[in-house]
């Protein structure tokens, strides 16, 4: 459905209906208690999706080796980029089903002037519980006064060295110092757990795994280690990532007693803890030890199109469907179907790293 014209999407959209439940059954569905989630949002094998992340932009102040291609990528014109009327449109039509999280990406999220007027109305929506960022925090420490009081819940920073100079050659720029002042300030306005996301690349910053973890001694951070992923353009391969049980194993070379703690059936971290630490340490295991069998997330990009799977190419335009004035009753359909089309779990680490996709970039990271 995703490469077919709108006029024909839509007719396959009504050819199937006699194979999709209506609109109006699906609603009914979700007011008994026997199936209390959207239809539309809840897949072939019961996941149901409850977190949606929007990109905001494509752009960056940043040019980070695992996301972009040195050369940068090509931006989308303006105009085929989501409007905010369009974004707020969508977000509401996903919280109405059960969508309860939103986290706001990019690009770089803080870069969109009318960020803070998003974050706002989004605040508006009945039943949307968690209004979440993830930021290269350059923007951070000035922005986040107005962010708080805006309404913004959770903070994922994203910081793969503590030495300067590395810093700035792993992101081409520089800007090491702002990016901590980014987490002290959030720190001292009171969010807790300040996410820290670390992408791990041997021969980089591995060396650097215990140096993050001792900074959860005292300050109530929760530092994320990523395993290296592939996407368009960032040159992955498999000799430069460091698996999960990788790092555990150097951690608990230095802390011993690191222990797991409990989290909730669709987390993607494994969370850590030193004992007597503040703070705590995850594990985003997305190539070793994939955690698709709980995924309750959708992605928007930032031009509109609907991605059922971060490693999955396969996208529909939920753009070109807002603004040919479809109903919310047709676009919940194509929703529907596309998150009907998601498979039980994406391909393994070679087979992606071989797929046709997105530059991280112009995926929403």
């Amino acid at each position: 459905v995703s490469n077919l014209p709108l006029s024909h999407m839509l007719t396959f959209v009504l050819i199937t209906s006699d194979i999709q439940p209506t609109v109006d059954s699906q609603r009914s569905l979700r007011n008994d208690n026997t199936l209390p989630f959207s239809a539309f949002l809840t897949d072939n094998f019961g996941r149901r999706h409850s977190y949606l992340r929007i990109s905001l932009t494509e752009k960056c102040n940043l040019r980070c080796q695992y996301c972009m291609p040195e050369e940068g990528v090509k931006l989308t014109p303006r105009g085929q980029l989501l409007s905010t009327s369009e974004v707020l449109k969508l977000a509401r039509l996903f919280v109405q089903e059960g969508v309860d999280k939103i986290r706001l990406t990019g690009g770089e999220p803080l870069i969109r002037p009318d960020v803070l007027d998003i974050i706002a109305e989004l605040r508006k929506l009945e039943g949307l519980k968690t209004i979440a960022i993830t930021t290269n925090g350059m923007n951070l420490a000035r922005l986040l006064p107005k962010l708080k009081d805006a309404g913004l819940d959770l903070i994922n920073i994203s910081l793969d060295s503590l030495v300067p100079a590395k810093f700035e050659f792993i992101v081409r720029r520089k800007g090491f110092h702002k990016v901590m002042e980014g987490i002290d300030k959030a720190i001292e306005m009171g969010y807790n757990p300040v996410k820290v996301n670390c992408v791990v690349m041997r021969g980089l910053n591995e060396d650097e795994l215990l140096d993050f973890v001792a900074l959860t001694e005292k300050k109530p951070l929760e530092v994320r280690f990523i395993e290296y992923m592939p996407f368009d353009g960032n040159k992955w391969n498999f000799k430069k990532m460091v698996s999960y049980q990788e790092m555990l194993d150097r951690i608990r070379q230095q802390w011993p007693k690191l222990e797991r703690v409990q989290t909730g059936h669709t987390d993607t971290a494994k969370i850590f803890k030193v004992q007597g630490f503040k703070g705590q340490v995850g594990f985003i295991t997305s190539m070793s030890e994939h955690f698709c069998g709980s995924c309750n997330r959708l992605r928007i990009t930032a031009d509109g199109s609907l991605k059922v799977c971060l490693f999955g190419n396969s996208e529909v335009s939920l753009r070109d469907v807002l603004r040919s004035g479809a109903s919310d009753e047709e676009l919940l359909q194509i929703i529907g179907a596309a998150v009907g089309r998601k498979k039980k779990q994406h391909a393994g680490m070679f087979s992606i790293s071989q797929m046709k996709n997105r530059p991280m970039i112009l995926i929403g990271g």
